[in-house]
């Protein structure tokens, strides 16, 4: 069997994020076509990555896990000065940028080393998420054997000149969406790199149970959703502002804000702003099929794995008109609506709260757009035979 080093930046059933959520997601899915292994670090979070997990190999839900130790934590204030510094600075240096790309981390060097001296070993190596340490510095390294999961979206950094090898180096490379596809093409001009657009699919297990939900946090009323990191990089300040407008708007309303996730920013004292922090799989599901919609403030996103989720559920998504991944999942399913400021905000709670035969009917169509492209079958096969294909491509497979 074909071997696959699959590499992300965290790794573990703790870890709260998108991108290693999905990582998660496919090492599992691909380890029944190919013998899969995740190269990752021994980092819970994001923001310092200090060590948690120990160092070596693991097993989690049947797929390897090597880890290696972190060099060094993130300084976050100074990271961040940097950050403000060169973002926006057209006059920035390509020394700026590699001392940037070291500061956000992870930082290892180990990892690294692993991959250089094992590399023959291995078929090929999925960098999953351009922006970190790890794809920067590794894929060059191994770009003969490279495959690329950018998650990207239009965001200041993926314009710093580190980035362009990460998109012409690969031999092939795996969008999520049309809308990011599009994007790095039009970014990068990189047609001619052999890819493919395949997203996820949306396991929702039997049983959701909405009144479980209710009863374990006595949440009777009706309520918005949010589930992900808590922070001002997914727009939640953002949220927390317009959602407090609103009831001061309608003081008479009852509708809750329910917030699933690590809190990485302040949340308001509010008393229809209800945090949960991170939560089972269980309750989330329980707690989604419960809400009249899930919220997603991110302008970021290159997929959204909670809003398919949702969508699974008979759930209508608001999100955030800025984000044309997440405004493309609106107009192809018809199962959510967008916005662009406060007023467009608070008219999409009043028409969802004032016509909910029209907001059921928004949720029978998001089930349908999830049933229609977001099914493992078809996804996981599309993707091994373009894995295999760059593969016989490169030259057969390891001993």
């Amino acid at each position: 069997m074909r071997r696959i080093g699959l590499i992300n930046q965290r790794y573990g059933l703790e870890v709260n994020g998108g991108s290693e959520y999905y990582t998660r997601l496919i090492a599992e899915k691909l380890s029944k076509n190919f013998e899969v292994e995740v190269l990752t670090t021994t980092a819970i979070g994001y923001d310092t990555w200090e060590n948690y997990y120990s160092e070596g190999t693991e097993v989690i839900e049947g797929v390897l896990v090597r880890r290696f130790k972190v060099d060094r934590t993130r300084d976050v204030a100074s990271f961040n000065k940097m950050t403000d510094e060169i973002s926006l600075n057209p006059g920035r240096t390509p020394k700026q940028e590699q001392d940037w790309v070291e500061a956000q981390g992870p930082v290892c060097k180990g990892l690294l080393d692993y991959i250089q001296k094992h590399e023959k070993e291995y078929d090929l190596f999925i960098f999953v998420t351009y922006l970190y340490y790890l794809t920067v510095r590794g894929l060059p390294q191994m770009a003969q054997k490279a495959v690329l999961i950018p998650t990207a979206h239009d965001e200041p950094y993926i314009y710093f000149s580190i980035y362009r090898d990460i998109f012409l180096k690969p031999q092939g490379i795996i969008y999520l969406t049309d809308e990011e596809k599009d994007f790095v093409e039009k970014t990068f001009h990189n047609e001619n790199i052999p890819h493919i657009v395949e997203a996820t699919g949306v396991d929702v297990p039997a049983g959701v149970d909405e009144l479980a939900f209710r009863k374990k946090f006595h949440i009777w009323d009706k309520y918005l959703i949010y589930v992900g990191r808590i922070d001002a990089t997914k727009g939640c300040d953002k949220l927390f502002d317009y959602f407090i407008a609103y009831k001061v708007r309608h003081p008479k309303s009852s509708l809750k804000l329910v917030l699933m996730g690590k809190r990485m920013i302040d949340i308001p004292d509010h008393p229809d702003i209800i945090s949960l922090g991170f939560v089972s799989d269980e309750v989330k599901y329980n707690g989604i099929a419960g809400a009249s919609a899930l919220v997603l403030p991110s302008q970021y996103e290159s997929l959204s794995i909670s809003v398919l989720e949702a969508m699974s559920l008979h759930i209508p998504v608001i999100v955030n008109g800025k984000c044309q991944v997440l405004k493309g999942h609106c107009h192809k399913s018809d199962g959510g609506l967008y916005y662009d400021g406060y007023c467009e905000f608070e008219g999409i709670l009043r028409w969802m709260l004032d016509h909910p035969r029209q907001w059921e009917e928004m949720g029978r169509n998001a089930r349908v757009y999830i049933d229609k492209y977001y099914q493992w079958d078809v996804i996981i096969d599309h993707m091994t035979g373009f894995l295999n294909g760059i593969i016989d491509k490169a030259g057969g497979e390891t001993a």
